[in-house]
């Protein structure tokens, strides 16, 4: 057996198993906790557009000076967020503070 040829035909199978392998990346989707009806719709149609492609999502909730005082206003919003997306992706880690943000990750929903 041809060592060189072996090599290379296990070399060209590598090749062809990255080239069909789906890589996931991770979309951001920033919010304030001010926002207003119109400007949220936009963000969950974005959402619902990177979650059909197969992306996963990481929505942040940022808080701007004072509203840090109140991340209630915040989780509510997350909250809202979730049952508007409900239909194209599953919360993959439940909401939580990183400093003035509060983040939560979606992952889309696999159609079995």
């Amino acid at each position: 057996m041809d060592y060189g040829k072996f090599l290379f035909e296990q070399q060209k199978r590598e090749k062809e198993a990255r080239k069909n392998q789906k890589t996931m990346e991770i979309k951001e989707i920033r919010m304030s906790s001010t926002i207003d009806t119109h400007d949220f719709n936009t963000k969950v149609n974005q959402a619902i557009k990177f979650l059909d492609g197969g992306d996963k999502l990481k929505v942040s909730v940022r808080f701007r000076k004072r509203t840090v005082a109140h991340p209630q206003f915040g989780e509510d919003l997350l909250k809202e967020f979730k049952e508007a997306i409900s239909e194209h992706g599953v919360v993959d880690k439940p909401s939580k503070m990183e400093g003035r943000s509060l983040v939560m990750f979606v992952a889309p929903k696999t159609n079995k």
